[in-house]
Parts: C-alpha cells; structure tokens; sequence
C-alpha cells in the first residue's frame, strides 16, 4: 500500500475507539489511560490466546519477524471478534524510525489489513522521527510529559515486583500490589491540572517502602538476566511468560527497564551526530531529552537504594561504558549495541546468567546477540549464555528444556 492509498486518521475521527497492541502490560495500561484522558477512546489488547498467532501467521508472510505476527494478529483477531464498530476503530501503534520493525510494521500491519478487508481503517503512528502525521492525533508537551511519567512508573513496579517476586513468603503479594498501584497511577495520571515532578518522585517512595513490606524469604536465588529483542523481551505473550516461569523454576528474572530502550534511542542518535553530523537540526533536543531521562533513571535508582533493600537498575552512562570494549556504539540496527551492553551489565551487577531472546526473523538480533557471546564468555569465566529462538512453530518444551539446562548449569557452578 502505497501513502497515497494510507488512510489518515483525522479530527473527525477522534471518536474513533484505537485499539493498542500488547507488550509491557502495566506500562501500557497507563499510556492508554494517558489517551484516554486527553480524548482519545484507547483501549489496550489484553487477549494472549493461541489465535492471536495462528491469526497472525493467515495474514502476515511467514517469513516476517515474529514480533509483526503477533501484533497484526492480536490487531485482526480484535477486530474480527465482533466487539468493535470497524468503521468507527483506529490502530494505534509505535515507531522509533530505526531499522527493521521500528520503521516497517506499519506497512505490514496496513498491507494485513488490506488483505482481512479492513483497508479503510486508519493506522496510527505515534512516533517522534517525522516518519508519518496525522492530523487527528497530536502529542502535546503535557501529555509527552505524562507518558514519560508512565514509562518511569511502569520501570519502577517491573524492578521490584520481579524481585519481590522471587522470594515472597506468601505467594501473590507481589502482584497484589503491583496491581494496587497500577490502579493508583492510572488514577493520578488521569487527574486534571498539573502534577508536579515532586510529587513523582514521593510516589517512587511510597511505592519503594510499600513493596519493601513484602515478607521475604532470605534465599539466595540464582538471578538470570533477560535480555534480546525489545518485544520478545517485554511480552509475556512472546516469550510465553519467561518471568514467571524463571520464578516458578526457583530463579529470579533481572530485565533492564524500557527507559533504558528511550535512553539507548536518543543517545544513539547523538552518536550518530558525533560519526556522522546526522540529525544537526535536532541534536540539542536530543542531548537536552538524555539528560532529562538520565536524571529521572537516577531519581529512580536513588529512591529505591534509600527506601528498600532491592537491587536498584545500573546506571544508563555506566552501561554505555560496559558496552565499549566489546562493541562500536555505531552499532545501532535492531537492539544493536544495547543487546551487548545489558549482557555484560548484568555480569557486572552479579547476574552471571543469562537468556537472549531472539524472534524467528530479526537478523540484527541474531548477529549481534550470538556474535558476542564466545567472546563475552572468554572474558567473563564461569557466565552462562543461552540463545532461545522464539516463533511460532517453537516448541515450548525445548524452550523450557534449554533454560532448565542453564539453571542447572548456573547451580552448580554456585555449589563449586
């Protein structure tokens, strides 16, 4: 479908319903509640079942990239379920104006629609590269500051509930208050007038000290580090609920937070500036818009230092410094040099264990994720480094064979 064929979604269509695909299930229940409270009729997909792919792989070439058969089967299976007006829905999605999925799904998604019969329906695009506008859809400063706010409150309740998982005496106290304050934060989100950036950073301390309530059990699990591809990595529905099922194994889960993938964006792009005087116009937004988001990831990071006992992230400049004597920062494409330089922080930070998750299709991530791993293992003895290859004929039982294998091998190097 070519842009003379795309469908604009328009002011007349801002009673549309836009239905937005899963991923970072607690983040993205407050984005939606962010459109919402500026006039849009958002509504995030929460179904996870198997139709979704089998959907996906009808109406998406079996060659794309898993993430793209997940997300425009969940869009067709939303639509084709008869809860929706389709001539009164939009489809809302993200777009960071990189390689590969960042910048090509949208044309997938369009051409899927085309062929399921709904190409009349306009397809959002919320990015910050100029790569599409739609005139009925506009991010103001405000509301680019609130889902900010909604990124950082999301970061903060995946890091400790994770933890906090992992050890609780009684099971479900964990979720139960990740649950309590994703409510919370919708509520505070949603209210009108401004919130000041003080009252942020209270509400990172009430969340801190309310988890660190949490009756723990001393156990020193083994932690294994989550890194790989940004939606197989954060959807449970992709990685078949790698979290939980690490928890339920006996091991404790550590992912960087999606700050980091905003902050890995934008200092990318200054990079770019430093190799090639790319993006001149923007560079000072974009140097001002990294030392905002690392001031608001070390807020983060001092909050739960001084308000819990759990493991606080690494900090974004250290990591970019980790990441140097493996891999040029002008590795960019996929996840590029961010894939290296989470392995190697959570070697750094003790997390000696670790799960790259790699979608069926997504060659950055199986060159650059599998190019670094000998080389990784050779300078960091005893690391244990598994790749799973996530699609949709994988079979789940290899998958959890494979990490068994790790967790196996991870306990006994810790009894040794």
């Amino acid at each position: 479908m070519n842009d003379s064929e795309r469908v604009e979604f328009t002011p007349e269509m801002r009673d549309y319903k836009l239905l937005i695909p899963t991923m970072l299930p607690r983040h993205l229940k407050m984005m939606a509640s962010l459109l919402r409270h500026y006039g849009y009729d958002a509504e995030l997909l929460e179904y996870t079942g198997r139709e979704v792919i089998d959907i996906g792989l009808k109406y998406v070439h079996n060659d794309a990239c898993y993430p793209a058969t997940i997300v425009i089967g969940q869009f067709i299976h939303a639509l084709q379920s008869g809860k929706y007006d389709v001539h009164k829905t939009a489809l809302f999605f993200t777009q960071t104006g990189g390689g590969c999925r960042a910048s090509n799904y949208i044309s997938l998604i369009r051409k899927a629609l085309k062929k399921a019969g709904y190409g009349f329906m306009p397809v959002i695009s919320l990015n910050f590269a100029g790569i599409e506008k739609n005139s009925g859809f506009k991010v103001t400063v405000p509301m680019a500051r609130r889902l900010l706010y909604a990124v950082l409150y999301g970061d903060i309740l995946m890091t400790l509930t994770n933890q906090a998982k992992a050890t609780e005496i009684h099971k479900g106290d964990a979720e139960e208050k990740a649950d309590y304050w994703t409510v919370k934060l919708v509520e505070q989100l949603e209210k009108p007038g401004h919130i000041s950036y003080a009252k942020i950073k209270n509400t990172y301390r009430e969340i801190a000290k309310d988890f660190n309530s949490i009756s723990r059990a001393e156990e020193n699990r083994i932690k294994v580090g989550i890194v790989g591809e940004i939606y197989v990595k954060f959807s449970p529905l992709a990685n078949r609920n790698l979290e939980n099922y690490l928890i339920s194994e006996g091991a404790a889960p550590v992912m960087a937070g999606l700050l980091d993938f905003l902050l890995f964006y934008v200092y990318g792009r200054i990079v770019e500036y430093d190799m090639y005087r790319a993006h001149k116009k923007g560079i000072i937004p974009l140097k001002i818009a990294y030392k905002i988001f690392l001031k608001k990831q070390k807020d983060i990071i001092d909050v739960i230092k001084e308000e819990s006992d759990f493991v606080a992230p690494t900090p974004f400049e250290h990591t970019v410094e980790l990441a140097k004597p493996y891999v040029s920062l002008g590795v960019k494409m996929g996840e590029g040099w961010l894939l290296v330089a989470e392995m190697i922080e959570h070697i750094d930070s003790g997390t000696n264990n670790i799960i790259c998750t790699q979608p069926f299709g997504c060659l950055p991530n199986h060159i650059v994720g599998k190019g670094v791993m000998k080389i990784i293992k050779e300078r960091n003895p005893g690391v244990n480094i598994i790749a799973i290859d996530y699609d949709a004929s994988a079979s789940e039982i290899n998958q959890q064979n494979r990490i068994k294998l790790l967790l196996a091998n991870a306990t006994k190097d810790k009894e040794e």
